[in-house]
C-alpha cells in the first residue's frame, strides 16, 4: 500500500507555485464550481441597479398645461415661467424625487446632486476599503459587508423625509456599493481555472446587464407608483443575497494561500476542485518549500498599497490605467444615465443600451478576448466611441435615425472598453495587490461619473454639449493606454517579483 505513495512523492517536482497547485484543482470545472461562480456572478445586478437608479427616480417628469392661454402655455414653454395653476404633472406627482419635492425648477447641480453624492461617497469610501479585499478582509467579507450595506441604504432611500436626507442616505449607499463589483469580479476570476476564466468572467459582465434590464422592467411597473417603490424592490433581492452569500459562498483559495492560511485553502480547493492524492502531495510539498517566503501574512490594511508604491512600473501602470478608465467613465456612465437622450421613450432608450450592453458583453467574452490584444483593443474603441459621439451632433436635427446609430454605436464602442479594461487590470497586477489595483482603477471611473449628473442636465439645454465633452474625453485619456504592456496569454502571477519575471 505503500508504493504508490513513493512513487507520488518522486513525481513531485521540487519546487511548485501557488498558481501551479490551484490549477492543477480547479483546471477541470465541477458543479460545485459551477455554483460557486453562480454565486458571484450576482451582485453586479444590484450594483448596476444602484448606480443607475437616478435616470428613472431623479428624471424630470413630463407635464401637461391645464389653463385656457395656449400661447403661453405650450411644450416648448419653460414651466418655471408659468404659474402653478396653468401646467401639471401627466402622471403621479410621487413618480419621481423632481416632482415630490418641487425641484422642476433648481438648478442643474441640485437636480444632479443625489446622483453626485452616490458617486462621491464611492469615492471617497473607495479610497479607504480599496486594500482590503487584498489584506485584513478577503475577497468574500468585502463583497457581503459592501452588498449589504449598499441594499440596507438602498431601502432607507425609501423613507427618506426630505430631499436632504435623500442625498446623505445616497451617500451611503455609493459607500457601500463601491467594491460590490470588483470584489465579485476578483473572487470569481480566483475561483476557476485558466481555461474557463474568460467565460465565467462573461457572466459577471451578463450581470450588469441583466442590472440594467431588471431595473428598467421595475421601472416600468412603478411608473404609476412613488418613486419609493422602485428602491424597495431593488434593495430587498440585494439584502436577500447578502445572507446567501455570507453562508455558501468560499473564500478565494488564492487569496488564502497568500495570507499565510494554507490550510483553510486547501479545504476550499478540496470543497470545490478535484484534488486527487498526488495533487494534495503536490500542495503540501509547495506549501513547505514556499512557506516564509512567498506568503504575505501582513495584517496591515494598506500594506498592499504600500507594495503597489514601492515598485515604480506598479504605479506607472496603475496610473496610467486609471486616467483612461477616467475618460471610459465619462462616455459609458454619460450615455447610460442621459437615456433620455436618444430622444426617444426613456424605458425605450434604456432596452436599448441594455442590448447594446449584452451584445458587447458576449462579444468581448466569447470571442474578442481569446483572439485579440488588449492593448489595441481598448485604443481602437476609445477614438471609434469618442468620434461617432462627436459625429452624432451633425446628424441630430435633420438625420434622427443616423444619430440614434452614431450614440448607440458610441455606448457599444464604450461597453467593450469598459469590458476589456476589466480584464485588463485583473490581468496586469499579481494576486496580492490584484483586488487593490482593480479597486483603484474603478475609483477613477467613479471620479468621472461624479460630474455626469451635472453634465447630463446641462446637456439637455444645449444638445451639442455631453456628445463633445464625452467625446474627447474617451479619446484623449484612451490614448495612454500605448504606454502600457501587451500581457494577452500571460499567466496569472501571484507575487510582484513573479510578476516582473513574466514582464521580462
Amino acid at each position: 500500500m505503500e508504493e504508490p505513495i513513493i512513487s507520488d512523492e518522486a513525481a513531485i517536482p521540487t519546487v511548485m507555485s501557488v498558481d501551479e497547485v490551484i490549477e492543477s484543482s480547479l483546471g477541470k470545472m465541477r458543479w460545485t464550481q459551477i455554483i460557486q461562480a453562480i454565486l458571484a456572478c450576482i451582485p453586479p445586478v444590484f450594483d448596476n441597479q444602484q448606480t443607475l437608479i437616478s435616470a428613472f427616480s431623479d428624471v424630470h417628469p413630463t407635464w401637461r398645461c391645464t389653463g385656457t392661454n395656449t400661447r403661453s402655455c405650450n411644450s416648448s414653454t419653460d414651466i418655471c415661467t408659468l404659474p402653478r395653476t396653468d401646467w401639471d404633472w401627466t402622471g403621479n406627482k410621487h413618480s419621481t424625487v423632481i416632482s415630490d419635492w418641487d425641484l422642476e425648477c433648481a438648478s442643474s447641480f441640485v437636480k444632479g446632486l443625489p446622483a453626485t453624492c452616490f458617486f462621491l461617497g464611492c469615492l471617497l469610501t473607495g479610497f479607504m476599503v480599496a486594500s482590503l479585499g487584498d489584506s485584513s478582509l478577503g475577497r468574500k467579507k468585502l463583497l457581503v459587508i459592501s452588498c449589504l450595506t449598499m441594499s440596507l441604504a438602498a431601502l432607507a432611500l425609501g423613507f427618506s423625509p426630505n430631499f436632504w436626507c435623500y442625498c446623505v442616505i445616497r451617500f451611503i449607499c455609493g459607500a457601500g456599493r463601491v467594491s460590490v463589483t470588483i470584489s465579485s469580479c476578483v473572487l470569481l476570476s480566483e475561483k476557476v481555472g485558466k481555461k474557463w476564466r474568460g467565460q465565467f468572467v462573461l457572466f459577471g459582465f451578463i450581470s450588469l446587464t441583466v442590472g440594467l434590464v431588471s431595473l428598467t422592467g421595475i421601472a416600468f411597473a412603478t411608473r404609476n407608483l412613488s418613486w419609493r417603490a422602485l428602491y424597495f424592490w431593488t434593495s430587498v433581492p440585494g439584502i436577500i443575497y447578502s445572507v446567501l452569500i455570507h453562508l455558501f459562498q468560499f473564500e478565494s483559495p488564492r487569496w488564502l494561500f497568500l495570507r499565510g492560511r494554507q490550510s483553510e485553502a486547501l479545504t476550499v480547493l478540496k470543497k470545490i476542485g478535484c484534488i486527487d492524492h498526488l495533487g494534495l502531495l503536490l500542495a503540501q510539498k509547495m506549501l513547505k518549500i514556499e512557506q516564509g517566503h512567498s506568503v504575505n501574512s501582513n495584517t496591515n490594511p494598506f500594506s498592499s498599497i504600500k507594495i503597489l508604491v514601492d515598485k515604480k512600473w506598479a504605479i506607472r501602470r496603475l496610473i496610467v490605467t486609471m486616467v483612461f478608465t477616467f475618460g471610459v467613465g465619462m462616455m459609458y456612465f454619460g450615455m447610460l444615465l442621459g437615456v433620455g437622450g436618444l430622444g426617444l421613450n426613456i424605458y425605450l432608450s434604456s432596452i436599448f443600451n441594455s442590448f447594446v450592453s449584452l451584445f458587447s458583453s458576449l462579444l468581448t467574452y466569447l470571442f474578442w478576448i481569446q483572439r485579440f490584444n488588449r492593448r489595441s483593443s481598448v485604443l481602437a474603441f476609445c477614438i471609434v466611441s469618442g468620434a461617432t459621439s462627436m459625429l452624432s451632433i451633425a446628424a441630430r436635427q435633420h438625420h434622427k435615425g443616423v444619430n440614434v446609430g452614431l450614440e448607440l454605436i458610441a455606448l457599444f464602442c464604450a461597453c467593450m472598453v469598459y469590458n476589456i479594461s476589466f480584464m485588463y487590470t485583473v490581468e496586469l497586477f499579481p494576486t496580492c495587490v490584484r483586488n487593490t489595483a482593480a479597486s483603484l482603477t474603478r475609483q477613477a471611473m467613479i471620479f468621472s461619473s461624479m460630474f455626469v449628473p451635472v453634465l447630463v442636465v446641462i446637456g439637455r439645454r444645449n444638445v451639442k454639449f455631453c456628445p463633445t465633452v464625452f467625446g474627447v474625453s474617451i479619446i484623449v485619456c484612451g490614448l495612454l493606454v500605448m504606454t502600457l504592456p501587451e500581457i494577452r496569454g500571460k499567466v496569472m502571477c501571484d507575487t510582484m517579483e513573479e510578476q516582473e519575471v513574466t514582464a521580462n
